[in-house]
This record gives C-alpha cells, sequence and structure tokens, in this order.
C-alpha cells in the first residue's frame, strides 16, 4: 500500500457545515456520552439514595442498567447507521437521551431511575457508535488513527470534568438539576447535529444485512480464544476501574466525609493519572512494544488492588486508600490501549464489529460488579476493595492463559 493510501483522507458524501475545530468538537462530544451519562451524578450517588429512600446497592444499580444499555446500544446503533446512514440514528438517539434524562430527573423512586438510566444509556450509544463511524467515513489509514488518538484526548477529559461539574452543581441543584443538565446537553447537541452534521455513508454504501453480518463476525471473534483472551483482560481491568467508580463516591463521603465537591476533585486527580499514563505509554510503545506494556499495566493494577485490600483492612486512613485508587486509575491507562491494540491487530476489516464487542464485554462486566460494591450499605470500603481485589486476579490468570497466543497471527479470513 502507497503511502498516499495510508493516510487518505476521503471526501464526505455531504459537507460537513463545520470548520475542522468545530467537526472535531462535535464528534468529541458525541463520543463523552459514556463517561459524561456515567460520571457527572457520582457526586451525588449518596444524595439520591437519601432522597429516595434506597440502598446503596439499589443506588448502582441505576449506574448497572446505564452501562446494560450503552453497551447494547452500541450493537443496535453500529448496524442501523451502516443500513441507513449516520446522520438519522444519531439524531434519533439523541432525542431520546434528551427525553430520557428529563425522565430520570423526575423518577419518583429507584426503579424507576434504573429504567430510564437504561434507555438514557442506549440512546447515548449511538453517540459513541455513529461518532466512529463518521471518522471512519472520512479518513482511513494514519489520518484515521491521528483523528481517533485526538478523540481519546477528548474521552480522557471526560472523566475528569464530569463529576468536577457534577459537584459544582451540586451547590446550586440537586441530583434532578444534574440531569437536567444532561437533558440540556442532548438537546443542544441534537440542534447542532441536526443543523450542521452532514451525512458521510453514501446510499450505494449501505448495506441492508448489517445485523446480520455484524453476528457472523462476532461468531468468528467469539471463536478465537486470543481475542477473547485479550478482551476478557481488558474488560476486568475495566470493571475493578467501575468498581472504584461506582463505590468511592460512598467510601470518599460517607466513610471519609469529604463533601461532593472534593470528592469531585478526588475523582478528576485519578483521571488525570490516566490520561497520563496512557499519553507515557504511547511514547514507550514503540520502544518496550505493546505487549510489555500490557503486563506492566496488568501488574501494576493488580499491586494497586492488593495495596488498597490492605489499606482497607488496616484502616490506613484516607491518603492510603486514595493513592491505591489513583494506582488503579493509572494502570488502567496502560492495559486498555494495549490490550485493545492486540486485539484488533488481526482483523482490520471488521475491527468496527471487534471493537463493539470489546464494548458490549467492558460494560456488560462493569455493570455486573457495580452493584458488589454497595452489598455491605455504605459503611464499609471492604465490598469496594473485595471485588477490585477479585478481578485484578483474574486479569493476571487469563493474560498469563493469553499470553502464548498473543503473538499477532495474519489476519484473520472473514466468513460471513
Amino acid at each position: 500500500m502507497s503511502a498516499p493510501e495510508r493516510t487518505a483522507v476521503r471526501p464526505p458524501t455531504a459537507t460537513l457545515a463545520l470548520k475542522p475545530w468545530q467537526q472535531f468538537t462535535l464528534l468529541g462530544a458525541l463520543s463523552m456520552f459514556a463517561p459524561l451519562s456515567t460520571d457527572m451524578y457520582l457526586p451525588a450517588l449518596p444524595s439520591v439514595a437519601h432522597d429516595l429512600s434506597a440502598s446503596a446497592a439499589a443506588v448502582t444499580l441505576t449506574l448497572t442498567t446505564s452501562l446494560i444499555g450503552l453497551g447494547a446500544g452500541q450493537l443496535l446503533a453500529g448496524p442501523l447507521s451502516d443500513a441507513f446512514g449516520r446522520r438519522r440514528p444519531v439524531l434519533v438517539g439523541l432525542a431520546i437521551y434528551t427525553v430520557a434524562s428529563v425522565l430520570c430527573a423526575l423518577a419518583p423512586d429507584v426503579w424507576t431511575l434504573a429504567v430510564m438510566r437504561l434507555i438514557q444509556g442506549a440512546a447515548g450509544a449511538a453517540g459513541i457508535v455513529i461518532s466512529r463511524a463518521v471518522v471512519s467515513d472520512l479518513y482511513s489509514g494514519i489520518a484515521a488513527a491521528r483523528y481517533f488518538a485526538r478523540l481519546m484526548i477528548v474521552m480522557g477529559l471526560a472523566p475528569i470534568l464530569a463529576p468536577v461539574i457534577g459537584g459544582q452543581l451540586l451547590h446550586f441543584t440537586d441530583w434532578r438539576g444534574v440531569f437536567l443538565v444532561l437533558a440540556g446537553i442532548g438537546a443542544l447537541l441534537g440542534l447542532v447535529s441536526w443543523r450542521a452534521l452532514g451525512e458521510t455513508l453514501p446510499p450505494q454504501a449501505r448495506g441492508g444485512k448489517g445485523v446480520a453480518t455484524m453476528f457472523g463476525v462476532l461468531r468468528m471473534l467469539v471463536r478465537d480464544r486470543r481475542f477473547m483472551g485479550l478482551t476478557v483482560c481488558f474488560a476486568v481491568c475495566f470493571g475493578a476501574v467501575f468498581a472504584y467508580i461506582s463505590g468511592s463516591p460512598f467510601v470518599i463521603e460517607d466513610i471519609f466525609g469529604l463533601s461532593p465537591q472534593l470528592f469531585g476533585l478526588l475523582f478528576g486527580l485519578n483521571a488525570v493519572g490516566l490520561v497520563a499514563a496512557s499519553q507515557l505509554g504511547g511514547r514507550l510503545v514503540a520502544s518496550l512494544g505493546a505487549q510489555r506494556l500490557l503486563t506492566i499495566g496488568v501488574a501494576s493494577i493488580t499491586a494497586a488492588g492488593t495495596g488498597l485490600m490492605v489499606a482497607v483492612l488496616a484502616h490506613a486512613g484516607l491518603a492510603a486508600v486514595e493513592v491505591c485508587f489513583f494506582a488503579v486509575i493509572s494502570s488502567f491507562g496502560l492495559v486498555a490501549p494495549n490490550a485493545t491494540a492486540l486485539a484488533l491487530a488481526p482483523y482490520p476489516h471488521v475491527a468496527g464489529s471487534a471493537s463493539a464487542l470489546i464494548g458490549l464485554t467492558q460494560f456488560f462486566l462493569g455493570a455486573a460488579v457495580a452493584p458488589l460494591v454497595g452489598v455491605a450499605g455504605n459503611h464499609s470500603a471492604v465490598p469496594t476493595a473485595s471485588v477490585i481485589l477479585v478481578l485484578v486476579f483474574v486479569a493476571v490468570a487469563v493474560l498469563a492463559f493469553t499470553m502464548r497466543r498473543i503473538a499477532i497471527p495474519a489476519p484473520a479470513p472473514v466468513v460471513y
């Protein structure tokens, strides 16, 4: 393949009515739905439990249903955008997201909130999937890789800013107001997308068998033990991170007595560690290789999870617990990009379906572990530390089993 082909920029079928920086901002905002929807109301979790007379486990269920929606919605939105183009599915998704966010704000009990979060997550998944699809429509090769790398920076900033914004909003409103703000964001993005986002997939390139094709590819991927090993390793490490996400508000606010605003700052600090580690890994991958960086990341997150359990059982205090939280989140910055790169390398022609399977496994595992951190209520950090410890040791076992298969094979034939 020639250099121009590797760096090609494809002309859009309908010009995006945006300058390049505006286009990047819009696509970045669409890709931020997962952390935005998940993290902005984290500082308000204890007040949700109080206002709705619900247990900590019941409130964390609203995180679970959101993740289920985000995972399942990707499998729906992707084929729909292949069949009907990018513009209509993303506009429908934004409209549903806006309405669901308003209904979250009006929820009379935690079970209604959980259902609305499921719908909100599924609708938000359209933005995640289709923003990537638009980039793939417009760019290829190195140009696409660079654009995706820039979007990763935006996605890294989202978990830093979202809980901080959520904590500051609680100065002026309650948790219901946070969901109204999310509704406003959805409405604004819907308006901007309707006015400015052009169609990037021409009718002749659309397929009417997107769902059937997708399931054929997924069957092939599930049979690949190397791919599934890397996918599970990535997912269980994300599960450890999500155990921190769902459990840390109760640990930091209820057990150690910090305010929602201070929790938001600590959460943002940990997210800075994740971004810094991922950028450091990006600089070192050429010299160390993705496999070695993945191994370092898994070893580091395992050490951090072990340290967290020791700190909790020894009643070592907030500083020790926060250091371990920081190490867990930072280590994931080495695990996520390298596990993903190694898993996708043999499948360049079905990277979208492979990415969807990785995302589905990631979000569903996160959904499964979220309620576990609240089984002891909001008076003990042991459940959060225990879930993280179990998951990181599973990651070690899965990676050890997968190591002999981790060498990148030739691209596998695709049979539909």
